[in-house]
């Protein structure tokens, strides 16, 4: 191996989680913060617990939200142009349509 080429190894590199767990490892880095750990990550805990920084999932939210009240208010529109059509065939027909 070539000499001075290498980084310095720490044998007891601290690891910090967001969660408060701590423990050692060894890195070439002194300490380390990571926002997921085995003792808070969903696939070892069992439970589903969302980590989102990027407010990914809320903007997820939001958009399949307006595309629910998007398809509702098409389908209230379709309804209110079937009824208007059918009054006016029943005017066309002559008879009395009451209008509400």
């Amino acid at each position: 191996m070539k000499k001075d080429i290498h980084p310095k190894y720490y044998p007891e590199a601290k690891v910090a989680c967001a969660c408060g767990n701590t423990f050692t490892i060894g890195s070439t880095r002194e300490e380390i913060a990571v926002e997921i750990c085995s003792a808070c990550h969903p696939f070892y805990t069992g439970k589903q617990k969302l980590v989102d920084t990027a407010k990914r999932v809320d903007k997820f939210n939001k958009k399949v939200e307006a595309k629910s009240d998007k398809v509702v208010s098409k389908t209230v529109k379709k309804e209110k142009q079937k009824a208007l059509k059918a009054a006016k065939k029943a005017e066309k027909e002559g008879v009395k349509v009451i209008k509400k």
